[in-house]
């Protein structure tokens, strides 16, 4: 446990843009191309113009009736830099009337790039993560893990130092916080600076699985899950019943507080009906896909509404576990993500 508080910069900020600073793709230039480009050369092919497509390498460095939008190293022969800096109003991208203008700080950031050779990056959500290099610091004495040590580097670039200790009292109250969403009691408080005056930084592990331990942390942990699985939103379309879905909330608390394997959450909950000799538990797991509103009028359809549920499922079930707005593309190709319609029923089926 880093017993320590530490003003930690964001990593954005203060970032200098020059020809000399390594332009990061998705940190640096494709938040502006997301915001001042896409609507008119995004992945929408109904609202592209032009022809020009800025959302992949392939269309951003592609021919385009003899230009191209980027060169890779080439700054005076890519028409993107050539129409953003243009004298002409009428040629100067983005057009006049357009409510996102750059500014000279994200021209200069799209220079730079481009004079680097336009190095190019998938969307972060879809690269696997790599473990970076641990970077070396100056103040070698200060970090007790890796952790520490890419913090420090950042404040070193800042020109910043270290925090001084925080007292212990607010470490434990903060650490409460984290693991069960409540501060300490009066009676933990004293618990603990009895044990810390004791054995002083090794009451540290003590304390956390102390917290992990209770049911305070389950319920911390359960809550956020239920939140995403819709637990409580509203159980009708045309009224809000009465649900019955307490014996679900239980089976997510004791996932909790027994540490189940991700892997096993996973799969009780999307199928535990369909494992071999599923007990009674496995198919109280699926409860996840039943939280979604039900209809009970008397004049509904009956196959309308299991498509609707479904659909309910797909979207849910996307969000969670995949972290993407997948609905979207139950009407047409994800206008943002690589979803295509397609896949939106391959998955509803």
């Amino acid at each position: 446990m880093m017993a320590r508080v530490v003003c930690v910069p964001s990593a954005l900020a203060g970032t200098k843009h020059d020809n000399a600073e390594v332009m990061d793709f998705n940190r640096d230039v494709r938040p502006i191309l997301s915001d001042a480009c896409f609507r008119c050369h995004g992945p929408d092919a109904p609202t592209r113009k032009g022809g020009l497509r800025l959302d992949t390498l392939e269309g951003a460095t592609g021919d385009l009736d003899g230009h191209q939008a980027v060169k890779p190293g080439d700054e005076a022969a890519s028409e993107l830099i050539k129409r953003i800096v243009h004298v002409d109003a009428d040629e100067r991208m983005p057009p006049v009337e357009a409510a996102r203008q750059l500014t000279a700080r994200e021209i200069l950031v799209l220079r730079s790039w481009i004079k680097q050779g336009a190095p190019w990056s998938g969307h972060w959500a879809f690269t696997p993560p790599q473990r970076p290099a641990i970077p070396a610091v100056k103040n070698a004495h200060w970090p007790l893990d890796d952790i520490d040590r890419f913090v420090l580097q950042k404040l070193e670039h800042e020109g910043l130092v270290p925090s001084s200790d925080a007292a212990p009292t607010t470490l434990l109250r903060r650490l409460s916080l984290d693991l069960t969403g409540l501060p300490p009691t009066v009676q933990d408080q004293a618990a603990f600076a009895k044990r810390h005056r004791m054995l002083g930084a090794k009451v540290w592990p003590e304390t956390v699985d102390r917290l992990l331990a209770s049911p305070a942390y389950a319920e911390h942990m359960a809550a956020q899950w239920m939140s995403a699985a819709r637990y409580a939103d509203t159980n009708g379309y045309q009224k809000d019943d009465v649900r019955q879905m307490w014996r679900w909330r239980d089976w997510v608390l004791n996932a909790f507080a027994t540490n189940m394997p991700f892997d096993k959450f996973t799969v009780a909950q999307t199928a535990g009906d369909l494992l071999p000799a599923a007990t009674l538990d496995d198919k109280i797991a699926t409860g996840f896909h039943r939280n979604h509103r039900s209809n009970s009028e008397g004049g509904i359809i009956d196959a309308e509404f299991r498509a609707e549920y479904i659909a309910d499922r797909v979207d849910t079930t996307a969000t969670v576990w995949l972290g993407l707005t997948m609905g979207c593309a139950r009407c047409h190709d994800h206008k943002y993500d690589p979803i295509a319609q397609r896949d939106f029923y391959r998955f509803f089926a």
